[in-house]
């Protein structure tokens, strides 16, 4: 027996909660399926926490769009629900002097991405901020900010159950179809159901692309490529040196071995990348010595013994290795001609920032 729905969000990440907020707030019947048994235990509660400003995405990016206005967004929702956030701030440095040049990049990059708020900063006025940090020339992002992603998301998911959304989980995508009536999907797990739904949004993450191929009728040229990227985390023993985020200049494609304190004053280092071929969260000891020789090229008062190993993560990624870094790829039906399916891919940093922007711009497209 096929059940009808009006709208299905699949996937219970913070992108997919943000997702579901938004339909449910706008009178849609939405049920969201998730593969796992909980909201958010992939990339959503496997990162840096951050809200970050937009300083590093390409002029009119979906990125930088959705991070610089996503940024405004959830410092507002944060502090309208109680969500546990701090408007920390964080530096950005060279410790060369080849990399002053990059770091005047992002600060044009910013101003263009509509970032006005970032303040050069005098040797000085670094080592007053950060006394613990050597470089040759930095700046200052302080709407940059750090947030519990987990309450987050029960915040997102509230909403959306307050507005009759329904959460299903152990409920994986195991096929699916685009026909005239609708899209219908087959949904696995301990109580099998076949649906047919009005509206799917694609929300799968690291497997969204998995998700896609799935359904009958989604045109492969729509579907791009598939990376993972591994990024582990170490944790600081002893007392915190850092009193906000400290950035130093990126390299391909990421954002280096950066620090970041959370709202408990832990300090945490991350992430390096390592590419995957699937998702696997086991810690490799052997990064060690890697971490200890990033960190120290600004941060020279790290002794041996303090890092201790925290987490791994894995980010979902639509371009290689050797590529430039992808942007966010969401397609709605005038990209792949499916009424009602809305796939979003690569959702990466930043996401977590842009969540509440993506969800809206899912929501126009589901409304054209």
């Amino acid at each position: 027996m096929i059940e009808q729905m009006d709208c299905a969000v699949i996937g219970a990440g913070v992108v997919g909660l943000a997702v579901a907020r938004e339909l449910a707030l706008a009178g849609r019947e939405v049920i969201v399926l998730e593969a796992e048994d909980a909201i958010g235990t992939h990339t959503s509660s496997r990162n840096s926490e951050v809200i970050h400003a937009g300083l590093y995405y390409p002029k009119g990016s979906l990125k930088a769009r959705y991070c610089v206005s996503g940024k405004q967004m959830l410092y507002r929702y944060c502090a309208e629900r109680g969500v546990p956030h701090d408007n920390i701030g964080k530096i950005v440095v060279a410790v060369t002097e080849d990399e002053t040049a990059t770091l005047e990049g992002y600060v044009e990059k910013a101003a263009a991405n509509g970032v006005a708020d970032l303040r050069w900063l005098s040797r000085e006025e670094l080592r007053e901020l950060e006394p613990a940090v050597e470089c040759v020339a930095g700046f200052l992002s302080p709407s940059t900010g750090i947030v519990d992603s987990h309450a987050l998301m029960l915040a997102y998911q509230g909403d959306a159950e307050n507005a009759g959304a329904v959460a299903v989980f152990k409920s994986p995508i195991q096929s699916g179809a685009a026909t005239a009536q609708g899209i219908v999907l087959d949904v696995g797990g301990d109580e099998p159901m076949t649906i047919l739904c009005k509206t799917v949004v694609n929300c799968g993450g690291l497997f969204a692309q998995d998700v896609a191929r799935a359904i009958r009728g989604v045109p492969a040229a729509s579907i791009p490529p598939q990376y993972f990227a591994k990024a582990h985390y170490y944790t600081l023993s002893g007392k915190p040196p850092f009193r906000r985020l400290v950035y130093p200049v990126a390299s391909h494609a990421h954002l280096g071995v950066h620090v970041t304190v959370d709202l408990g004053g832990q300090v945490k280092f991350g992430p390096d990348v390592t590419w995957v071929e699937g998702v696997d969260y086991s810690f490799d000891p052997a990064r060690e010595p890697l971490f200890y020789e990033a960190i120290r090229k600004y941060y020279p008062g790290l002794r041996d013994g303090q890092l201790q190993p925290g987490y791994t993560g894995i980010r979902p990624k639509v371009s290689g290795p050797k590529d430039p870094a992808g942007d966010f790829i969401i397609r709605g039906p005038a990209d792949h001609g499916i009424p009602g399916l809305v796939n979003l891919y690569g959702i990466e940093s930043p996401g977590l920032t842009a969540s509440l922007a993506i969800a809206g711009h899912v929501g126009a497209l589901l409304r054209d």
